[in-house]
């Protein structure tokens, strides 16, 4: 008998909001077991909220530290760890891609049914007591999250993503846009931040690109980044890069998200997302939003924004920075035109 469930996923934001469909499934099949998390603090806020979800462990990664740090924060996992093992869970899936990390995380736990992918060319573990395939076909992250709930005996189509706004940062947005913005016009969100350099788009592209949408809508433009140094050694951000576009265009409306809450909230309020391949990408698809989307190497058959509109502008070089300015607005366009009809 399944009394207790955990769920692990070490990667980042985009690949957590992924396994929200499988975790809403469990909760549909199984709506008196006990749900857990094991997360990271870069990703946790993601699942804040989130009713399906009876209790979230938080590690930290000890690559995003100063060396000095590490050891206090190896001791902590430990005791996360320890704390896993007491609550004895029945079951926990691994999700993601096989790496022997996340296999031993899984062992770790002490779960009795431990599911996990191995390599397509393997199909045993010692870590997995169900080892599962990894397939050579290029299913989506959901899906193949999904998957891993077959030995639950859980089977079908995921759902939509899941995200839960925070309602105070909610409020906190609005006040701020009712103080510098009209309130009536449409709100277009640029988040010109990803992790990758073969995903970036120059601050002078996204300057281009406002001033084509408002030489030809009349809306306003939120600015969202990650913040921080570009020379920070552990989360790079893209302070610089929103100073230049802040500089040239004095009518877009900065608004520099601290945390992911923040971050989640100013998503929210948007009616169109223009945004790079990323972990906001997939914030905005897990809210409902009309995304154009600017990629780089990525594989849109397994990272593409799964369940909403979206228009994918990718290079056959595969980088970011040669996809051109009048496409990328050629496709807004298609968004704001649809959003204007709907507003008369």
């Amino acid at each position: 008998m399944i009394r207790k469930i955990l769920f692990i996923r070490r990667d980042n934001i985009g690949d957590l909001i992924c396994t929200t469909p499988a975790i809403s499934a469990v909760r549909q099949a199984y709506p008196d077991v006990k749900i857990g998390i094991l997360v990271n603090t870069y990703n946790a806020e993601v699942v804040m909220n989130n009713p399906d979800i009876d209790e979230i462990y938080v590690y930290q990664k000890a690559k995003h530290i100063p060396e000095k740090n590490k050891l206090i924060v190896w001791l902590n996992n430990i005791k996360i760890l320890m704390k896993l093992r007491e609550e004895k869970y029945d079951c926990a899936i691994a999700c993601g891609t096989y790496s022997a990390r996340l296999a031993r995380y899984t062992y770790f736990s002490g779960a009795k049914l431990r599911i996990g992918y191995v390599s397509y060319n393997t199909s045993k573990s010692f870590f997995y007591n169900y080892a599962k395939i990894d397939s050579k076909n290029s299913l989506h992250e959901v899906e193949r999250v999904f998957n891993l709930l077959e030995p639950l005996g859980i089977k079908g189509k995921p759902g939509k993503l899941k995200i839960y706004p925070s309602q105070f940062e909610i409020q906190n947005l609005k006040i701020f846009l009712e103080k510098i913005s009209n309130k009536n016009k449409p709100l277009i969100a640029f988040h010109i931040s990803s992790r990758k350099p073969e995903n970036r788009w120059s601050s002078e592209n996204f300057i281009d690109l406002a001033r084509l949408i408002f030489n030809n809508y009349d809306v306003n433009i939120l600015l969202l980044w990650s913040p921080g140094s570009k020379d920070n050694p552990f989360h790079p951000g893209d302070d610089e890069k929103a100073k230049i576009i802040i500089k040239n265009l004095p009518e877009i409306i900065p608004y520099k998200t601290i945390n992911l809450k923040q971050l989640i909230a100013a998503l929210n309020m948007a009616s169109v997302v223009v945004c790079l391949d990323g972990g906001a990408m997939h914030i905005a698809a897990a809210l409902g939003k009309p995304i154009v989307t600017i990629w780089g190497s990525t594989d849109p058959n397994r990272w593409r924004p799964w369940g909403v509109k979206h228009i994918i502008l990718q290079d056959a070089n595969k980088k970011a920075e040669n996809v051109k300015v009048i496409d990328v607005f050629e496709a807004t366009s298609t968004f704001i035109e649809d959003l204007l009809k709907n507003d008369t």
